[in-house]
């Protein structure tokens, strides 16, 4: 089964150009996207969708979008792949994907074999993610990330670990899923099924 894509982005410039490279790649359907009940409906009949986010001037306007994908209440819309497309390498712009939870940043030249293997990546491997009260998406640890956030000062707390793979026939199947209390002196992990 080919997955759908929902591209991110004005319907013009930087939108039209990853709609237009989208297309000439496998994909089942290429769209526009809808907001969430629409991309919930699909899901149900597509169970991987991609969301390619096309370049914006500032990347936390996106945050909205992102968010509302990642918190959503269907599993296999959560567990999309976010794509953004970066018209330049900048480090703040990688570091606020990550935080906003994307699977990755594409900066150019965006070749077609280039794109294809990013894409491809996301299919048949396994993924860690994390779910903190703000955060939902993949492990960060080792990724570029801003140096002393607040978040990176707290004393403990707790989150969700789960291990995810990803197929296009039969979309997210969750490995492993648990919660840990993270604390200095010890960490307590409960699974759950």
């Amino acid at each position: 089964m080919k997955p759908t894509v929902y591209v991110v982005g004005p319907s013009d410039g930087a939108g039209a150009g990853l709609s237009e490279m989208a297309r000439r790649l496998n994909f089942g359907t290429v769209q526009p996207y809808g907001g969430v009940p629409q991309a919930e409906q699909q899901v149900s009949r597509t169970p991987v969708c991609y969301f390619l986010f096309a370049a914006v001037p500032d990347v936390s306007a996106l945050r909205d979008v992102a968010e509302a994908i990642r918190f959503s209440a269907s599993r296999r819309l959560r567990f999309s792949p976010l794509i953004y497309f970066s018209e330049s390498p900048s480090v703040e712009t990688i570091t606020r994907c990550i935080n906003m939870g994307f699977d990755d940043v594409v900066t150019m030249p965006f070749t077609r074999s280039r794109v294809m293997e990013r894409i491809n990546r996301q299919i048949g491997t396994q993924f860690t993610y994390y779910e903190t009260p703000g955060y939902f998406g993949p492990d960060r640890r080792g990724r570029v990330s801003p140096r002393n956030t607040p978040a990176d000062n707290r004393k403990g707390g707790q989150f969700r670990r789960l291990d995810i793979i990803r197929n296009l026939s039969t979309g997210v199947n969750v490995v492993r899923d648990e919660f840990v209390e993270h604390n200095p002196r010890r960490t307590l992990v409960s699974a759950r099924a």
